[in-house]
């Protein structure tokens, strides 16, 4: 236990968490020189492909300081406000946090959020600038900005460049010097935290853990003490950062225990292992679950798909026990669920794992936020997580709809365009704050339903990608709000069906059918898109029907017979336009899904 030290690196998105994760498993020699590749804890084929760290990934590295052999466990954390529960999990399983701060952006508002984080748990902070070898580094204004927040010396924070190596071997001593060892009694009944899980097919639930008394080996049967579940175990071990097995687990010690478990409901995120042995003992104190805070329901486009996304929401669950699901029906779509993330970034994420790793296609409704109805007759509160829920207008005595804390942080030449963004939003300006000369801290309450959707990517595109973002729930308030339908060929398509202000439903009526317009593949026939408002059609565009000349393949011969082609053709346009619904691709929903 003396030599084992347990810890996390946060920070805000591309700030080198990644990177400075491939130069310790280089300097630790975990991963062979002619294995590594850039990213390498990133292991998913969509992490690499939008530059994000999606999945928090252990990995256990072996290195000996003045001939001490040293186990440093290492969890590599997402950075984007949509997977900070990952991050909260993460760091209840180790001792210390390396809080990472770009040198060229300096502290964030994710960065802000992850602190408070790592404080609550009582974590030792190592403050790290990097990114120290470009030329528009700010190394002292950075050091600056650490020091003020952590309350330190400007000498207290290290600077390195994860890209180059420099000053990472010396950033590793002083985790080992710094971070205290595990605590934890090696003679008490085995205890273990689940922050984590996967699925196997062979070896069934895979739980990630964190071992917190005494030892466990491969031939016993464990309890978990949340489900009451016994199972022998299957397998045991460690990361490498890939499974790697062992005989045992000790205190202190970060692994994985493959239950044998093929039903995903019955391990959990949070839960208590122990031996079967040791049922009576006190479980430990788990994790607060995650509030949802955009809903989505998520169908198959074929029917028959069904069992198999049941099956696979339940998979991904595992994997990311943020994710709230229940079944719902819809008359047009079927069988599916109504889905509850922590922000569309995350709604985004999941569909697109549903995508490739299953095979699936699917249709997703617009995202939206859970909304508060008190009723004219029972007074009565009732949620609304969908927008095909929303009760008829006599029904409704008021409206509530969550508001939240939206912190951001921006340098001071773009405050101007970042007010801009603002004044179009509904919302309430509550203080500025400098943080250093040249950058400040924004406070406004908001309403949910205004972030959503594109805010983030307007911000970042306003300030050039140096602004970022960080927001929590304050609470529900009074909205003056409305249900805006979408009609394609005059039937109703529930997936765009949208809660929106009085004041903007004309403004978001058009904007609506304006991109169904550009995006919706032309038909054989003119297809209408309709806005409406309880029956009142508030905008319209017409995609105009897609021509084929039937007469191509005639080579002369009598007008007689060309017209009756166009007549047949003209005839079987007004049938296609009676038969009814059109199939609407996968690619329109998730493109009007990102707004």
């Amino acid at each position: 236990m003396e030599n084992i030290r347990n810890f996390s690196i946060i920070a805000h998105i591309d700030h080198g968490k990644s990177t400075l994760a491939d130069r310790f498993l280089e300097l630790t020699k975990t991963i062979a020189k002619e294995k590594m590749r850039p990213q390498y804890l990133d292991t998913m084929d969509l992490e690499r492909e939008k530059g994000i760290t999606i999945k928090m990934q252990p990995v256990r590295m072996n290195y000996v300081l003045d001939s001490n052999f040293y186990i440093l466990n290492l969890i590599d954390t997402p950075g984007h406000v949509d997977f900070s529960y990952e991050v909260s999990r993460s760091l209840v399983a180790v001792e210390g946090a390396i809080i990472l701060v770009d040198a060229t952006k300096g502290i964030q508002a994710q960065t802000l959020a992850n602190l408070e984080l790592a404080k609550k748990q009582k974590l030792l902070i190592v403050p790290v600038v990097n990114k120290i070898d470009l030329a528009q580094a700010r190394i002292e204004e950075t050091k600056e900005e650490i020091a003020n927040l952590l309350n330190i010396q400007k000498n207290e924070v290290f600077t390195i460049s994860a890209k180059n190596g420099t000053n990472v071997e010396e950033l590793l001593k002083a985790i080992i010097q710094k971070v205290p060892s595990p605590k934890g009694n090696p003679e008490k009944p085995f205890r273990a935290l689940i922050f984590d899980s996967i699925y196997d097919p062979y070896k069934g639930v895979i739980a990630y853990i964190r071992v917190v008394d005494g030892k466990i080996t491969n031939e016993e049967k464990i309890y978990l003490m949340a489900t009451k579940e016994i199972s022998q175990i299957k397998e045991l071990g460690y990361f490498k950062p890939e499974i790697f097995p062992a005989t045992e687990l000790k205190t202190g010690e970060i692994g994985y225990i493959a239950t044998g478990i093929k039903e995903p409901r019955r391990v959990r995120v949070g839960d208590t292992i122990t031996s079967s042995k040791f049922i009576e003992v006190q479980p430990l104190p788990g994790y607060k679950e995650p509030k949802p805070m955009v809903f989505a329901s998520i169908y198959p486009e074929n029917p028959d798909d069904f069992d198999l996304l049941k099956d696979s929401i339940s998979k991904l669950k595992l994997n990311d026990p943020s994710l709230i699901f229940e079944i719902e029906h819809k008359e047009v779509l079927g069988r599916g669920f109504r889905c509850g993330f922590l922000g569309s970034l995350h709604a985004e994420i999941i569909s697109e794992r549903l995508k490739r790793e299953f095979g699936l296609t699917l249709v997703i409704s617009t995202p939206s936020v859970v909304f508060k109805i008190i009723n004219t007759k029972l007074n009565q509160e009732t949620f609304i997580y969908s927008p095909s829920d929303w009760p008829d207008v006599s029904e409704i005595k008021e409206i509530l709809e969550p508001w939240m804390r939206l912190e951001i942080i921006t340098p001071t030449n773009y405050l101007g365009s970042v007010f801009d963004i603002l004044k179009n939003m509904e919302g309430k300006y509550i203080k500025s704050q400098p943080l250093s000369q040249n950058r400040v801290l924004l406070i406004q309450e908001v309403p949910l339903r205004e972030i959503i959707i594109d805010f983030y990517d307007k911000l970042k595109n306003q300030t050039q990608g140096y602004g970022s973002m960080n927001y929590e729930l304050l609470e529900y308030r009074t909205g003056d709000l409305v249900k805006l339908e979408i009609l394609i060929a005059g039937k109703k398509e529930e997936a765009f069906t949208k809660i929106v202000p009085k004041s903007r439903i004309l403004n978001e009526g058009k904007k609506i059918v304006e991109k169904l317009k550009e995006i919706l593949p032309p038909q054989l026939f003119a297809v209408s898109l309709q806005a409406a408002i309880g029956g009142k059609i508030i905008a319209r565009e017409t995609i105009k029907a897609k021509r084929r000349d039937v007469t191509a393949p005639l080579y002369g011969g009598d007008y007689t017979r060309k017209r009756k082609l166009l007549e047949k053709q003209k005839k079987g346009k007004k049938e296609l336009k009676e038969k009814g619904r059109i199939m609407i691709p996968a690619k329109v929903f998730l493109e009007m899904f990102r707004g």
